[in-house]
C-alpha cells in the first residue's frame, strides 16, 4: 500500500521527533515595522531542519540500508538517523557541494558517491548505486515520510505560538517543507520561497504540472534549493494550498544574511536565508502571527566571511 502524508502523519512525526530533540527556538523579530516570529531551525544537531524528516522517514524503513540524494542537509540528516538507527546510508552528493556539508555528512559515518552537476542525472546516479549494492531511496522531498516529518516543525511552532500561525514563509527547494507545514497547518498560508530561476514549485502550482529547470537557469548560491523539478507527490499537497510563488535574488539572500548575523547572531546558509530574504525585501505580507523559516546555517565558512565583510 502506498504511503500517503497527511495531517495525522504530521502529528505522529512530530511526536517521534519531540521524543529525541529539543524543539528549536521561536524568536521573536522586527522587520519593516513589523512584529513577526522566526524559527531557528539552522540551530538543529545538524543544522538544518532536514534533520525531521530524515528521523522520520528512517524510522519508518524497512530495512537496514538507505540510499539518499543530497546537495548536504538531507544527506546529513540520512547520515544522523541511520548512525543512530544502525541503518547503513550511501548518500549521492554534487561535487560542488559546500565542503562543510561533505565533511560533516562523511564525519557521521555514511558513505558517499559524488556526481557532477551539471552534467549527470543524480537520480539517474543513486538507481545504479540501488541496483548493485541494494537500500531503498529516500528521497529528500518526493518521501511522504519526509514531508511528514518536516512538517512537524509547524506543529512545533503552533505550540511555541500558542495558536496556529497567520502565515508560514518556507525556503523551498522541491518542496517537502512547504508540503508539510501546509498539512500541519490547514488555517496558515504557506508561502514558499525560492531562487531566481530556480522556481521549480512556483511554476508549477502556476501551471499545474511539472515543469523543470532550463538549460539556461542563472547560477545561484542557494545550493540547498536547485532541484530540476518538484514530484508529483508534492504538487498534489501543494496545489490549493501554498500561495503564489515567490523568488529572490542572490544579492537579495546575502542581505538576509547579513541581517540575520547582526540581528539574531545566527550563520545561515544562502539556502536557509532565502525565507528571510522574502521578507526583508517586502516580498511577503507580515503580521504579529507570521512565521519566516531559517531552515539552515552549514554555510561555507570563507563565502559566510566574504558576504559578512561586504
Amino acid at each position: 500500500m502506498i504511503h500517503t502524508p497527511t495531517a495525522k502523519g504530521v502529528a505522529e512525526a512530530a511526536k517521534a521527533i519531540a521524543a529525541i530533540l529539543p524543539p528549536t527556538p521561536l524568536l521573536p523579530v522586527s522587520i519593516n515595522g513589523m512584529d513577526c516570529w522566526v524559527k531557528a531551525e539552522n540551530l538543529q544537531p545538524i543544522g538544518a531542519f532536514k534533520i525531521r524528516g530524515a528521523w522520520w522517514a528512517l524510522s519508518n524503513l524497512e530495512g537496514d540500508r538507505v540510499v539518499a540524494v543530497s546537495s548536504g542537509n538531507h544527506a546529513q540528516g540520512i547520515a544522523w538517523a541511520a548512525k543512530r538507527l544502525g541503518i547503513k546510508a550511501t548518500i549521492v552528493m554534487p561535487r560542488d557541494a559546500p565542503q562543510v556539508k561533505l565533511d560533516n555528512t562523511k564525519a557521521l559515518g555514511a558513505e558517499i558517491v559524488l556526481y557532477d552537476r551539471p552534467g549527470e542525472d543524480r537520480d539517474e546516479v543513486a538507481s545504479k548505486v540501488i541496483e548493485r549494492e541494494g537500500g531503498t531511496l529516500v528521497h529528500a522531498f518526493g518521501n511522504p515520510w519526509v514531508i511528514e516529518g518536516q512538517g512537524s516543525s509547524a506543529i512545533e511552532m503552533t505550540h511555541q505560538l500558542g495558536r496556529e500561525p497567520s502565515a508560514i514563509v518556507a525556503c523551498c527547494g522541491g518542496g517537502g517543507l512547504a508540503a508539510g507545514v501546509s498539512l500541519a497547518c490547514p488555517q496558515a498560508k504557506v508561502f514558499p520561497v525560492e531562487p531566481e530561476g530556480w522556481d521549480m514549485v512556483g511554476q508549477a502550482l502556476a501551471s499545474g504540472e511539472i515543469v523543470h529547470v532550463g538549460e539556461d537557469a542563472p547560477p545561484t548560491i542557494c545550493d540547498a534549493l536547485q532541484p530540476a523539478a518538484t514530484k508529483q507527490l508534492n504538487l498534489n499537497v501543494l496545489r490549493g494550498r501554498a500561495q503564489p510563488g515567490v523568488t529572490v535574488t542572490d544579492e537579495e539572500v546575502r542581505d538576509a544574511q547579513r541581517w540575520a548575523f547582526a540581528n539574531l547572531r545566527m550563520v545561515i546558509e544562502p539556502g536557509g536565508a532565502a525565507a528571510l530574504a522574502a521578507a526583508l525585501a517586502g516580498k511577503v505580507p507580515l503580521d504579529e502571527n507570521t512565521v519566516i523559516l531559517l531552515t539552515g546555517g552549514n554555510a561555507d565558512p570563507q563565502r559566510f566571511a566574504e558576504t559578512i565583510a561586504a
